[in-house]
């Protein structure tokens, strides 16, 4: 038995439930990390420019357009070229993230969000208020 805090540990099984069901997905896809984040990406924000898509994945301009080379390459986006600048794209996806296959890419944030809105509103609210505070605590000061 565990010495560590009932609530530590259910987290620790949040986190492996989540990266368990992110790598059958990925694999399926045959899909990296960063090009399932890349693509989730682009489904909020249709015709994102690559800058922006590079900002948000924290990549070099040369790792952002091998990115997306590679994504066009399996036609999974397209670019666009900007028509008041044509020195600018703007990239939109190509797959419809909302069917099968690809919308396992986030099944288990659904299907979490599913599980959350089944439950009283004030549970899961004071859960979230505590654990935003336990989070907090546990970063102290940096």
């Amino acid at each position: 038995m565990s010495s560590r805090p009932a609530l530590s540990l259910a987290l620790d099984a949040y986190v492996e439930a989540r990266r368990s069901a992110e790598l059958a997905t990925r694999a399926e896809l045959r899909l990296s990390e960063t090009e399932v984040r890349a693509l989730l990406r682009i489904r909020e924000r249709p015709g994102i420019r690559p800058s922006e898509l590079r900002d948000h994945l924290g990549v070099t301009s040369a790792g952002v357009t091998t990115l997306v080379d590679r994504l066009v390459e399996r036609g999974l986006v397209r670019r666009e070229l900007d028509t008041a600048d044509r020195r600018m794209n703007h990239i939109h996806l190509e797959v419809d993230l909302d069917a099968v296959p690809w919308s396992r890419l986030d099944r288990f944030t659904r299907d979490l969000d599913g599980a959350v809105d089944a439950e009283p509103a004030s549970t899961t609210d004071d859960f979230a208020e505590t654990l935003h505070r336990i989070i907090r605590a546990a970063q102290g000061p940096r």
